[in-house]
């Protein structure tokens, strides 16, 4: 049986650019409008997201000097990178126009300062580290530990209120003493330390049991109202961030309330 041909249904076009369609998958759903201080915040939020990635890459060239290796970008770096200065961009485009150029932009602000390895990425498009270390690379060690004489002495007050046994106590309280030794400078935690340092020995021999004793260790009132003065007084210094606890936070401090006042 002899075979039958047909014309095409429809001839396939070469592909042409003019029919790209933009992905808006990072774009909200709903059309938002930012004001230019949000705009600030935001930025500021995405330049340390974006230095943060520069650091991590940085460390990932040394670890691979150190096995012989060529330091390469990773394709994670690529790929984050280039969403994050998508994201600069788009946060642009709520400013009043013309719409400033991303490095105008960062220079105007103060940005640029504040996150040296950001604007030098924008520059030569690849991830440089600073001779000198930028301020702001103590902005979140110092928020960690300020968060942890926070919380440790919140949990400590509480523990020493309800619980049955003070047999970590000392422990808990020579935990906050190793935070409190990271900080310089700060008058106040000096004090405390030396008031820890006074006491500790004496309050930790209290609470050895002895032999055959069948009893929970606990505290005396007299070290039980000192120990709730201490973490009275780090959670009243903490929660009130006196002046000499914010100076690794000026910078961000500083371009935060300029977008604020």
């Amino acid at each position: 049986m002899a075979g039958c041909t047909s014309e095409p249904i429809c001839q396939p076009c070469v592909y042409h650019h003019a029919f790209k369609v933009e992905l808006q998958v990072k774009r909200p759903l709903t059309p938002v409008r930012l004001s230019p201080e949000q705009v600030g915040l935001e930025m500021l939020c995405l330049c340390e997201q974006l230095d943060l990635l520069v650091r991590a890459q940085m460390q990932q060239f040394q670890e691979q000097l150190g096995q012989g290796c060529c330091p390469e970008e990773s394709d994670t770096f690529q790929t984050q990178g280039t969403e994050i200065l998508d994201q600069m961009l788009q946060c642009l485009e709520h400013l009043p126009k013309p719409m400033p150029q991303l490095e105008d932009y960062l220079d105007m602000v103060g940005l640029s300062a504040m996150f040296p390895r950001v604007e030098v990425f924008l520059i030569q498009g690849s991830p440089v580290d600073m001779l000198e270390t930028p301020p702001m690379d103590e902005y979140f060690p110092h928020i960690s530990k300020l968060n942890q004489v926070l919380v440790l002495s919140q949990q400590l007050e509480e523990d020493i209120s309800h619980l049955g046994s003070h047999k970590y106590i000392a422990h808990q309280l020579s935990v906050i003493y190793q935070v409190l030794s990271s900080f310089r400078g700060i008058q106040v935690f000096s004090e405390i330390k030396k008031d820890i340092e006074s006491n500790f020995k004496q309050m930790k021999q209290s609470l050895v049991a002895e032999e055959g004793s069948r009893h929970e260790p606990q505290l005396s009132a007299h070290y039980i109202n000192w120990v709730l003065k201490i973490t009275h007084k780090l959670t009243s210094v903490v929660t009130s961030m006196p002046e000499e606890l914010t100076e690794d936070l000026h910078q961000a401090v500083s371009f935060v309330s300029q977008f604020l006042s």
